[in-house]
């Protein structure tokens, strides 16, 4: 049986207009609550085997009502945590000056390296995600499993597990939206993993206002 990893970013955040990171563990506004909700029956419907989350409440919270579709329990892989910003944290996500997006153009010109101080770089979340990830799905080899964590977290999955991809690919996928639904598949151990679908959002979330 093949593989099958419906990977998705938490729903809203409670400020969903700042830098959070890895330092901050906030919950999920109240439109990201309904999000959660939502996007609950659409992953249900997959048959997953599994929830796994990130340990920090804005996964764990977006993960809940999905288990609870399911019938299963959530499973916490604390190593699909946040990336730790530093000196980010709380500063606004729009700032196009701001550390960032120096950090982004670094990272995309191969300095993965890079990170200002306290945060980590983008070697330091491949070295923390990818075992984390060959391990959960080698263990639920032949599965369906439903993986909520955040949104550099999936980008890192997809550019580092999908054939043909670097870090200079990285504004290929577009924004990760809350809730948006990455179907990845493997067709037996060892295979490369293969893209159903990319960054969707099922229409039940986007008629949320």
């Amino acid at each position: 049986m093949p593989t099958r990893v419906l990977l998705l970013r938490h729903a809203e955040t409670a400020s969903p207009l700042i830098f959070h990171g890895a330092e901050s563990d906030v919950g999920l506004s109240e439109r990201g609550r309904r999000q959660a909700e939502a996007i609950a029956p659409f992953l249900a419907s997959f048959g997953p085997t599994a929830v796994v989350s990130s340990g920090m409440r804005r996964a764990l919270d977006t993960a809940a009502p999905i288990a609870r579709a399911a019938g299963l329990a959530v499973r916490v892989e604390s190593e699909l945590h946040e990336r730790r910003v530093g000196s980010l944290g709380g500063t606004p996500t729009q700032l196009a000056d701001g550390a960032w997006p120096t950090t982004l153009r670094r990272w995309i010109a191969g300095e993965t390296n890079f990170a200002p101080g306290g945060a980590e770089s983008y070697d330091d979340l491949r070295a923390r995600l990818l075992p984390a990830w060959d391990r959960l799905t080698a263990e639920l080899d032949g599965q369906v499993v439903a993986i909520v964590a955040h949104g550099i977290v999936c980008r890192v999955l997809l550019l580092e597990r999908l054939r043909g991809h670097t870090v200079a690919d990285w504004r290929h996928f577009g924004p990760v939206l809350n809730v948006a639904v990455h179907e990845l598949v493997r067709e037996k151990l060892g295979a490369p993993w293969e893209a159903v679908r990319l960054n969707e959002v099922p229409a039940e979330v986007r008629e949320i206002g």
